[in-house]
């Protein structure tokens, strides 16, 4: 049978250990081992491993051996408890010897679990557990997480669900951030929390999220936009040293202005416009965003714009102007424009 959504969901958390089998797919192997962990782990517990009731079996060797997965399935462990095996990074061709399995298995053989990557609707080996009667097929897409998705990760952290808005920053955070990377974040945030009893906050949350590759631009931003002229040059050497480009730092620039100028516009004023931004923005950042463009003003927005559009034609053409030059001369130009 085929399942997806907030049942497949479910499923993984508390699989019906008298299913035949359950199929795995998608073309994010971390998203798809997340799940298969989920599952296997709810069906043979935290010792599963240890008492030898779970059998890994790779695709590549099922495919020379064919009798591995049979005789996985139907071998009897020393411990008592349900069995499991599992076939990694398998494909359509092992169709013809999953389907013998599915059909031979009978209750008391171990339950088969299949990863594999991003399967057609034509595929032989998911179409053979969408059409049994008593195996699953899930495919795992890239959707963004649910509530119910970040309300379990916080509950296996013993962390209480939050408020509103820490909850919009969760949602944002994990948007933004691979399910690992999103799951070791609240790991962090559980122990950052330990023996503090006061309520989660969005200080706590961006305290222990991770630093996005911006974040060295976004410094020359801040001082970009406060008019800090004389503090450019130091700033600049340290990003060019690390790597970044002038087309990399003009790209950076340009959304920079463009969200203050969305917020700048706003009919409620910059406090309702850094609201309504998409993704949306938190903590001190959304308050410095909202001051920023506030003292920027409309007007003065636009003709920043105007001046990082010209100088992006200019690093993008043949010129042969320096482009580190180029760039450095539009940001002075910038910050003193925040002086006036």
């Amino acid at each position: 049978m085929k399942m997806n959504g907030q049942a497949a969901n479910a499923y993984f958390r508390k699989p019906d250990p008298a299913h035949t089998g359950l199929l795995i797919f998608g073309a994010d192997p971390m998203r798809v081992a997340e799940k298969r962990q989920e599952a296997i782990a709810a069906l043979v517990g935290p010792q599963g491993e240890e008492e030898m009731r779970l059998t890994r079996i790779n695709g590549a060797d099922l495919r020379k051996d064919p009798a591995l997965l049979n005789d996985a399935i139907k071998a009897q462990g020393f411990f008592p408890g349900h069995r499991v095996a599992f076939v990694e990074d398998a494909t359509d061709t092992l169709a013809k010897i999953v389907e013998g399995v599915l059909i031979d298995w009978q209750p008391g053989d171990a339950q088969l679990v299949i990863t594999a990557g991003q399967l057609t609707a034509k595929s032989a080996l998911r179409k053979l557990f969408e059409v049994h009667r008593n195996a699953v097929a899930v495919g795992i897409y890239d959707d963004p997480p649910t509530v119910g998705d970040i309300e379990q990760t916080l509950a296996q952290a013993d962390i209480p669900r939050p408020g509103p808005d820490v909850m919009e920053a969760l949602m944002a955070l994990a948007g933004s951030l691979e399910p690992g990377d999103f799951r070791q974040t609240i790991e962090k945030v559980s122990l950052y929390k330990l023996g503090d009893d006061t309520p989660l906050t969005v200080a706590d949350i961006m305290a222990n999220a991770p630093q996005s590759a911006d974040v060295d631009v976004d410094d020359i931003l801040d001082v970009v936009s406060q008019g800090q002229a004389d503090a450019l040059g130091p700033v600049l050497r340290s990003l060019y040293a690390q790597g970044v480009t002038p087309v990399t730092l003009c790209i950076g620039a340009m959304r920079h202005f463009r969200r203050l100028h969305v917020v700048a516009c706003d009919p409620g004023g910059p406090a309702a416009g850094v609201g309504r931004l998409r993704p949306p923005v938190f903590g001190p950042r959304r308050d410095k965003i909202a001051r920023q463009a506030g003292q920027w003003g409309r007007d003065r927005l636009e003709r920043a714009l105007t001046a990082l559009t010209d100088v992006d034609l200019s690093l993008r053409s043949a010129s042969r102007a320096p482009q580190a030059a180029l760039m450095e001369r539009t940001l002075i130009r910038l910050a003193m424009m925040a002086r006036r």
